[in-house]
C-alpha cells in the first residue's frame, strides 16, 4: 500500500472488525476491496484475510479479479492488447457468474492469473464449504459503469482505497522501473495504460461502505 507494515496491519484489523460485526447470514459473505491500480488493494486484501483468520479463526479466502483477464489471443485481434488491465479486457460475465456461485454454491473452482506468464490458469483455486468469507479484490469492483455497476448488489461490505493522484503516478512508474524498464519507458508504459485506468476508477467509482487512505 506504500505504507509501513504496522499501518497496513492496523487498516486490515479495522476492516476485519467491520466484517465480523456484520449481521449473521447463512450465505457466504462477499467483501469487495477496490481502488485504482497502485493503491495497495492487493496488499490490504491479503492482510484482511490474515486478520480474519487470526481474529477468531474465521474461514476466509482471497479471490482476486485478475483471474478473469482475457487472454492475449483475444485482446490482440480486438486491438486491446496495449490496454490490458482496462475494464474492457476482463471477462465480466464470467466474473459475475463466478461471484454468484461463490455466494451460493458449497464449492467453486476458480481461475488464477499467473502474472509471470501473463495468463489466467483455469481450475487453479477452490473455495470450499468451510470458507464463509471471501475477500474479493480488483480495480473495478465499484465502477459505476455498465455492466460493472451490477456487482454492487453482491457485496456485503465494500472498501475503497484513496491515494493522492501524484502518489499513484509515482508508484505506477516505479512498478515498471522495477521490471527493468528505463525511466522514459516506464513513464510511457504508465501513461499509456495504468494511469488512464487509475483516472477512470477515481472518477467513476460508486458509493462504498468504507474509504481508507492507501
Amino acid at each position: 500500500m506504500g505504507q509501513p507494515q504496522q499501518d497496513i496491519r492496523h487498516a486490515a484489523q479495522k476492516v476485519a472488525a467491520r466484517i465480523l460485526a456484520l449481521p449473521p447470514s447463512d450465505a457466504r459473505r462477499l467483501i469487495a476491496i477496490a481502488g485504482p491500480p497502485g493503491s495497495g488493494k492487493s496488499t490490504l486484501a491479503r492482510a484482511v484475510v490474515a486478520a480474519l483468520r487470526a481474529e477468531d479463526g474465521a474461514a476466509a479466502k482471497l479471490m482476486p479479479m485478475d483471474g478473469f483477464h482475457l487472454d492475449n489471443r483475444l485482446l490482440e485481434p480486438r486491438g486491446l492488447l496495449a490496454r490490458k488491465g482496462a475494464p474492457e479486457t476482463f471477462d465480466f460475465d464470467g466474473f459475475a457468474n463466478a461471484l454468484e456461485r461463490v455466494r451460493h454454491a458449497p464449492s467453486v473452482i476458480l481461475p488464477v492469473f499467473d502474472r509471470a506468464r501473463e495468463i489466467a490458469i483455469a481450475g487453479a483455486e477452490e473455495i470450499g464449504p468451510q470458507t464463509r468469507i471471501v475477500v474479493v479484490e480488483g480495480n473495478y469492483l465499484m465502477l459505476d459503469e455498465a455492466p460493472w455497476r451490477d456487482l454492487a448488489r453482491l457485496w456485503d461490505m465494500s472498501v475503497f482505497l484513496d491515494v493522492p493522484f501524484a502518489e499513484l503516478e509515482r508508484r505506477l512508474i516505479a512498478r515498471w522501473l522495477n521490471h527493468g524498464y528505463t525511466p522514459q519507458e516506464a513513464r510511457e508504459k504508465a501513461l499509456g495504460n495504468d494511469i488512464p485506468n487509475a483516472r477512470r476508477v477515481i472518477k467513476h467509482s460508486g458509493a462504498v461502505d468504507l474509504r481508507l487512505r492507501g
